[in-house]
């Protein structure tokens, strides 16, 4: 495994445990060519595949230069010299002129993986990867880009950026700087995206790739609940573990573009990166730009392969902290409990309740601060609301932490609302259009975070609420989406950097949490699961899901959320009855089922339980506490899907030992059967034998798999079981 470099042939090898990737310089101009990506193999002569001859290729003569680019493989795409593809990289001069093309200029290859200056990323010491540094310019330009790749020794995971610098003596503008770009011929290729709204993210979509452009992409200021910046290409017969996909992933919280295009020639290019719409980057001389990280990850086992990759990559290399490898507490919060209708003695009625079963910390949502009773006001006030909580945060936070609890809570700090003091004083401090009226969004703006000091008046107010009391927990929520984005403090030829400097400017701010706070454990929010990306991952260990805490809606958002994510991520909470979604009345052990792969919780009021339910807390978090580990450190498979069958649902984890499996299975929907369901196990060793917890039955690991298992037989809608395999 590794990256290395044959001169004589001119090709650069990224090997992974499974997979080839080559690059191949070609031509006297050296243009940089994608010649492979595929399953392991030990050739670097592949050159073939670029079809470079004069029948079915691009074969370049002193008069056709263009065509030869239109048809041409590359590994980053230029602009307006002959490829009409999606370009990865657009740029204006000062004349008004838009035409770029790359070619090679020299290399660096090295262990070990560099950091990218204010973005998120992925990382790996010496032993863990190996990076290659391909540089490349424009000549006419004086313009150089790094193309940036780092491939990982136990994944079949390599990670792409690049940085673009300006060497002129003028400036000048990128219009697009895409991270990654991937040029293949069609293998009868289907699509894969996840797609959804509000309370119902992710939602699986596949389809065959067809002629022209498809993808996904947000324009939003987030990488919003309705697309995920994501795609994989799978081919036609490719199933959870049979056959060969390639996704890419996109490490960043902003306006994105997820692409594939199918030519006239039956090429596909697939491209990731920053959305170009709304985007433009000023370069002055000496200047550079950073583009975010794009994650390519193959498999030749289906989706499994894709989904432990991705999962792998971003427990080990990707969240940081000293919560990524401890136990996530089992938590409650008050909102769906109480709303804004809370003091002191509620909020410790529901703590001693909780206390008394087990549940390990309590969170304090919306409504402590400022003159918080509804949402219209008083975003922006960052100091506690003594009327409601005589004595502070600090009295609750102590009397909280007396009853052997944790003590947690919410903030929305990108937000203001016109009520408040702080916009009282500082109007200019939201993004805003002269001489526009702004566009509220749930009576409030969003501040102007690529300003340093709007950044220090807000976190300055943070800071001194999370010393007053022991909080060992923050909820970081974000409401809306970004208009009227404009900043007072950038030149008019700099307004199109704002999107990109207000994400960069979230990221500087839960940096500067994570450092002054380091065992803080942060939760992402953004209107439930509107920025659920791999960017948020770097700073928080854990993202709020969706605001649709449904039980049954929910298998279907997990689902979709597990085949990228892993299931450590997922805040997955016991919610009200009825849903305060959609009124649903699910029992509460099944809502129990649905949460416990995620960060198990509780979102209602549990003094208002019946003894019945009350007392079943204590047995769902022992299960928590036994089998959480078994969800999150392990292997992660897909067995049924509520979304294709309309009639249940059932995931399986097995520990990296393979000595442990748990089936977590959810009967959706009662339908009379003549057979009882048989479910196909995946992951198990083959050899080894397994016990069932439901019926004591010993069986080997290839039983179970190739046998299959018999799921018990439910009565009822909305019903569940807990079946764990265990080594013998």
């Amino acid at each position: 495994m590794g990256i290395f470099y044959n001169q004589q042939e001119r090709v650069f090898r990224l090997d992974t445990p499974g997979s080839t990737y080559l690059i191949n310089i070609v031509d006297e101009e050296g243009f940089l060519c994608h010649a492979y990506y595929g399953r392991r193999i030990p050739d670097d002569n592949m050159a073939y595949l670029l079809r470079l001859n004069p029948v079915g290729g691009p074969f370049k003569t002193s008069g056709q230069q263009a065509s030869f680019l239109d048809q041409l493989p590359v590994e980053y795409s230029g602009h307006g010299l002959g490829d009409f593809r999606e370009s990865c990289l657009r740029v204006e001069t000062e004349e008004g002129y838009r035409s770029c093309g790359l070619t090679y200029l020299s290399h660096r290859i090295y262990g070990g993986k560099p950091a990218l200056p204010g973005l998120p990323a992925t990382f790996g010491g010496e032993g863990d990867c190996t990076t290659l540094e391909l540089r490349c310019h424009d000549r006419y330009l004086d313009l150089e880009v790094c193309l940036l790749y780092t491939a990982f020794e136990k994944l079949d995971v390599i990670c792409r950026s690049a940085r673009i610098e300006n060497r002129g003596e003028k400036p000048v503008t990128l219009t697009a700087a895409l991270s990654a770009c991937l040029d293949m011929d069609n293998r009868d290729f289907d699509l894969i995206t996840l797609h959804g709204s509000w309370a119902y993210e992710r939602m699986i979509n596949r389809r065959p790739v067809a002629w022209g452009k498809q993808g996904v992409s947000s324009l939003r200021g987030i990488s919003s609940h309705h697309e995920q910046p994501f795609l994989a290409l799978a081919e036609h017969a490719a199933t959870q573990d049979q056959g060969q996909v390639y996704a890419m992933h996109l490490v960043y919280s902003g306006n994105f573009l997820a692409q594939v295009e199918m030519t006239q020639q039956e090429l596909l290019r697939a491209v990731i990166g920053i959305h170009p719409q709304d985007f433009a980057w000023k370069l002055d001389p000496g200047g550079s730009f950073q583009t975010p990280e794009a994650v390519l990850a193959y498999s030749h086992t289906g989706l499994d392969g894709m989904t432990h990759a991705l999962h792998d990559l971003y427990r080990n290399h990707l969240i940081r902290g000293p919560w990524r490898d401890k136990p996530r507490p089992s938590l409650v919060n008050n909102w769906e409990a109480t709303y804004f209708n809370f003091d002191t003695e509620k909020l410790l009625d529901i703590a001693r309740t909780a206390a008394g079963r087990g549940v390990e910390m309590l969170v304090l949502d919306d409504g402590w601060f400022g003159c918080r009773d509804t949402d219209t006001n008083s975003l922006g006030d960052w100091f506690v609301n003594e009327k409601k909580l005589p004595g502070g945060l600090k009295y609750l936070a102590d009397e909280i932490n007396k009853l052997g609890m944790k003590f947690g809570l919410w903030v929305e700090p990108e937000m203001v609302c016109p009520d408040s003091e702080l916009y009282r004083a500082h109007p200019d401090y939201a993004l805003q259009i002269p001489g526009r009226p702004p566009m509220l969004s749930r009576t409030q703006l969003v501040l102007d975070f690529s300003r340093q000091e709007v950044r220090d008046c807000v976190y300055s107010q943070l800071h001194k609420v999370l010393s007053s009391a022991n909080i060992e927990y923050i909820k970081w929520d974000m409401n809306r989406a970004l208009t009227d984005v404009s900043s007072l403090c950038l030149d008019a030829d700099r307004q199109g950097e704002l999107f990109h400097r207000y994400v960069l400017g979230v990221y500087d701010l839960q940096e500067r949490l994570l450092r002054d706070f380091p065992n803080l454990l942060l939760e992402n929010c953004c209107s439930g699961g509107g920025r659920f990306d791999p960017g948020m991952l770097y700073y928080s260990p854990q993202i709020w899901t969706s605001d649709n805490t449904d039980a049954i809606d929910r298998l279907r958002i997990q689902e979709g959320t597990a085949l990228i994510y892993p299931l450590s991520t997922m805040g997955a909470h016991v919610a009200a009855c009825p849903s305060h979604t959609n009124g649903r009345v699910t029992p509460f052990d099944t809502r129990g089922l649905v949460s416990l792969p995620g960060c198990f919780g509780y979102e209602l009021d549990l003094t208002k339980l019946t003894e019945e339910e009350l007392d079943m807390i204590p047995g769902q978090l022992e299960n928590y506490r036994k089998y959480g580990p078994v969800f999150h450190d392990g292997d992660y498979y897909r067995l049924a899907s509520y979304g294709g069958n309309g009639e249940y649902d059932a995931l399986m984890a097995v520990t990296k030992d393979k000595r442990t499996a748990v089936i977590d299975y959810v009967h959706v929907m009662s339908r009379r059967r003549r057979r009882s369901v048989l479910l196909p196990l995946r992951g198990l060793d083959g050899e080894t034998r397994y016990r069932s917890s439901e019926t004591g039955e010993v069986r080997s690991g290839a039983g179970w798999m190739y046998g299959g298992l018999l799921l018990p037989e439910m009565k009822g809608d909305f019903t569940g079981k807990l079946i764990v395999l265990e080594a013998v």
